[in-house]
């Protein structure tokens, strides 16, 4: 079980990951980007972690959609539709829940999925979040459905989503900015493909942590 206290522990944790990370986003998101994929993503999650303690009464689904609205509204460029979408989707399919079973998780994790191919449009192989995100989805339901627990199968999914960020490396970018640059994308990680992957790694540590 993924507990709500869990819930806002991960939030806590990924935007401490975030902060820490800040400058190696950004000099990732320089090569092929806009370089402020740092600094947007942990404006936005400096907001998220002010507003977390607030949300300890609220269920799952609750603390999903304020997070959601809070990226939205503070992170700029396509990350914060992208990443609010994700949010939003979750909490759509986590009503009224105070714990998420392995089955429920998986859930979370498929609609943020769906979410972000909807609002961005990109497939696996574009260079994009979706070759960190599609891979650790389909792991985690194949290991849920094989009936291994929500810590070994988040085991499997994040080591797939690691895979997926490495595998964007030799990538042609086909979509935002990073296209413009054709094969010039080439040889570099995608910054949404790493902060997604912190993302599923700092839930990870938590439920982990937990004895989840």
């Amino acid at each position: 079980m993924v507990t709500q206290v869990q819930v806002i522990e991960w939030l806590q944790v990924f935007a401490s990951v975030i902060g820490h990370h800040k400058e190696e986003l950004t000099e990732l998101d320089a090569a092929i980007g806009d370089a402020d994929h740092g600094i947007n993503m942990d404006r936005g999650w400096k907001k998220v972690n002010s507003i977390l303690p607030s949300l300890e009464g609220k269920d799952i689904s609750g603390i999903l959609k304020t997070v959601s609205m809070a990226l939205i509204s503070s992170v700029g460029g396509a990350s914060g539709p992208l990443y609010g979408t994700w949010f939003l989707k979750a909490s759509a399919v986590t009503a009224g829940k105070q714990e998420l079973t392995a089955m429920d998780l998986s859930e979370v994790l498929k609609a943020g999925l769906n979410g972000i191919i909807e609002r961005g449009k990109a497939q696996l192989g574009d260079k994009t979040m979706v070759d960190v995100l599609s891979p650790a989805v389909g792991t985690f339901q194949q290991a849920v459905g094989e009936g291994k627990d929500t810590v070994s199968a988040l085991n499997l999914a994040v080591t797939a989503a690691q895979q997926g960020l490495q595998a964007t490396v030799p990538m042609v970018a086909k979509k935002g900015r990073a296209s413009y640059l054709g094969d010039r994308s080439i040889g570099h990680q995608d910054p949404g493909g790493t902060s997604a992957y912190w993302m599923l790694r700092s839930l990870l540590e938590v439920v982990e942590g937990s004895g989840g």
